[in-house]
């Protein structure tokens, strides 16, 4: 962070010049104009500005960096911190105030209710996303399948959305994600009307224990394959749950590659973003769960031999999350030395759903050929 200003400033001159707002920080004129986050170029990135008005609060990140407590400007209401940021970066961010999280409400970029995004200006485009507002309310699939799981236990709604009249299905692993944080329906259908992607059936399938159900245990995939995917074709939306592609991220990711692994007549083609490869049993009670061996238990299985040559798999991670790099890099390789028709790219992100969407349309559209 860089140290608070003190600098004296003119009645009507502004502190924030450099980032292209005008207007003494607490004045109408100053609110008015205000728009968030700012970057200006600063040590091979970006110094980015980011504003709250009312009282003290944070700034809080999906995973990139620690929270960043904001300055309040001279007794005014205005609260600002000025963060550097990398080069090609999109995060996901929140404003804690008053106990309780907002979106930055000078950025129109939302992502849910209570969540924004920020992208350097070096940050590719992602196509197909729209930029909707905290207060937007996303489009729901009409149709959707009351799923009273007896190998799970519990029910949950899925729903399912036809791109282009429906075809192959794509299940969306922390579906609920997809629904309510990212339009990734309304980004499908672009996708598709743009020619970058197949007709697909969007499966979206939220998860109720994100530990218990995606960490290398077949009991969620053998109730895909004999409960969900018999429930989707009697849902009355045209599916091909014959090329089935699983899109998963984090532990999801983890997951899917798993369900290649251990279930490849159900699994053929994923789509896996920043996949938790860290993970083997215990690791995530250690105290630094990324620390264990490369590659965690799926490495150790594909040391043990697979046949993967029935497989289309794209690995994607960000170029911010060193840690994780290690891990995914030795998945990538054994995966392709397993037979497996392997793409790999690095998002510029962290370990963050908004720099993974666009991996996502691209990714999918790969795994169908």
């Amino acid at each position: 962070m860089t140290a608070p200003r003190h600098e004296v400033v003119a009645e009507d001159e502004s502190p924030f010049s450099a980032f292209g707002l005008p207007g003494r920080p607490g004045s109408e004129a100053f609110w008015a104009a205000a728009r968030t986050p700012a970057p200006i170029p600063a040590d091979n990135g970006w110094l980015t500005l980011f504003l709250w008005r009312g009282a003290e609060a944070v700034l809080d990140f999906e995973s990139w960096s620690p929270p960043a407590p904001m300055r309040r400007w001279e007794g005014s209401d205005c609260w600002y911190a000025e963060v550097p940021m990398p080069a090609r970066l999109r995060v996901t961010y929140r404003v804690l105030a008053a106990n309780a999280p907002h979106a930055d409400p000078f950025n129109p970029a939302g992502a849910g209710g209570d969540r924004s995004i920020a992208a350097t200006p070096d940050a590719p485009p992602q196509p197909y996303w729209p930029a909707l507002g905290a207060d937007a309310v996303l489009p729901l699939p009409r149709t959707r399948i009351r799923w009273s799981s007896d190998r799970l236990g519990g029910r949950r709604t899925v729903r399912v959305h036809p791109v282009g009249g429906g075809g192959p299905v794509v299940l969306l692993l922390d579906g609920d994600d997809w629904l309510y944080l990212h339009p990734a329906m309304t980004a499908f259908d672009a996708a598709f009307d743009a020619g970058a992607l197949p007709p697909v059936t969007l499966v979206f399938l939220p998860a109720k224990d994100r530990t218990a159900e995606f960490t290398c245990r077949p009991g969620l995939w053998e109730a895909v394959r004999d409960e969900l995917l018999p429930l989707v074709g009697e849902c009355g939306v045209p599916a091909d749950p014959g090329r089935l592609v699983v899109a998963g991220q984090s532990l999801g990711g983890l997951s899917a590659l798993y369900a290649a692994l251990e279930f490849p007549e159900l699994v053929s083609r994923v789509a896996c973003q920043s996949g938790s490869f860290w993970w083997a049993p215990g690791a995530e009670a250690a105290a630094d769960p990324l620390g264990g061996p490369v590659g965690g238990a799926i490495a150790e299985r594909l040391r043990r031999g697979a046949d993967l040559s029935g497989l289309r798999c794209a690995f994607d991670v960000g170029e911010h999350e060193q840690p994780l790099l290690p891990h995914c890099e030795l998945t990538e390789a054994l995966t392709e030395q397993a037979g497996a028709a392997v793409r790999v790219s690095r998002s510029a992100a962290g370990h963050d759903r908004a720099g993974w969407r666009h991996a996502l349309l691209r990714d999918v559209a790969w795994a169908l050929g």
